[in-house]
């Protein structure tokens, strides 16, 4: 009668031992599993706040942009003066647009790459239309239509946009790049509006009030 019960006994054992070393195996292969995607979450937000670190809101997108086409306007208007003005204080102007836009230019084109913004490579159409009517003007007419346009529109709606981004941009890079710039545009308005004085007289016209 005991060789029967231990006998039976011996099955049973097994057949416990065996499903506690089933139930061991199924959670190592869960432990296994858990692990890499434990560890998958724990990277995946650090990668995703440094992606977003450089991301800018549309608005200071929108204005870099911007800033961007109104420099490509005022080089490119600037190149056109030097070539057909004849006028010794228009052409200095210009060169000192070139000069100091492009040095600009390439302050904001480092700051777009940083914060992930393509920016344009050519002035707006609407800048292109106006740089066409500018080219076809000669002479006096051409100085004086360069710093009107040129000089003092296109420097008063720059030193606006610029003002404004100091004031209320949400990037504080975007933010003390503009700060930065708007004094030298605020000169180049001062400039420009002395320029057009000059160039009205010489082509006849009475000062603008």
């Amino acid at each position: 009668m005991n060789d029967v019960v231990i006998r039976s006994s011996r099955p049973h054992s097994a057949v416990r031992w065996g499903r506690v070393a089933l139930a061991a195996a199924a959670v190592g292969l869960i432990a296994s599993v858990q692990a890499p995607a434990a560890f998958a979450q724990a990277v995946v937000p650090g990668a995703s706040a440094s992606a977003a670190a450089g991301k800018i809101s549309h608005k200071d997108s929108a204005f870099l942009k911007q800033a961007a086409e109104n420099g490509h306007a005022e080089v490119e208007s600037s190149k056109l003066a030097l070539q057909k003005s004849g006028n010794a204080d228009v052409k200095a102007f210009a060169q000192k647009m070139v000069d100091e836009h492009t040095k600009a230019g390439e302050e904001l084109s480092a700051l777009a790459a940083s914060k992930g913004v393509d920016l344009p490579k050519d002035p707006s159409m609407t800048q292109k239309g106006k740089m066409k009517v500018l080219s076809a003007r000669d002479g006096t007419s051409f100085d004086r239509h360069y710093a009107e346009s040129v000089g003092v529109e296109a420097h008063r709606d720059t030193v606006k946009l610029f003002d404004k981004a100091a004031k209320q941009s949400d990037d504080a890079d975007v933010k003390a790049f503009a700060a930065k710039t708007l004094p030298t545009l605020q000169h180049h308005l001062q400039e420009a509006q002395a320029l057009q004085t000059a160039t009205r007289a010489a082509d006849g016209k009475k000062p603008k009030q």
